[in-house]
């Protein structure tokens, strides 16, 4: 478990809204670059008391530490689950199957 003070939280944050890509370096829009979060314990000072010295209590916290790059939504999908409309998945049922439990 690695504690951290809560004055010194290093923060990442993404500075493009495509990804860097290609040999050059430009910039694709059909990524898109997203934050990775990572946990943290941080200790923070109570007003209590004890032995004569400061009590602390923890907190756990989510901190973005990087970014990494993820595809663009499709833009056609409107489904909640669009997999379903895919020709791939339609392969995996037959003609009579049912769903479990039924």
């Amino acid at each position: 478990m690695r504690l951290l003070l809560d004055r010194y939280l290093p923060e990442a944050y993404c500075l493009c809204r495509g990804c860097l890509t290609g040999l050059f370096g430009e910039e694709d829009f059909r990524f898109r670059s997203t934050p990775v979060y990572s946990p943290a314990v941080v200790l923070r000072r109570t007003a209590a008391c004890a032995g004569g010295r400061s009590v602390y209590a923890e907190h756990y916290v989510t901190i973005p530490v990087g970014c990494t790059c993820v595809p663009e939504p499709d833009k056609a999908s409107d489904s909640a689950n669009s997999s379903m409309d895919k020709p791939g998945a339609k392969l995996l049922l037959g003609p009579n199957d049912r769903p479990a439990g039924r």
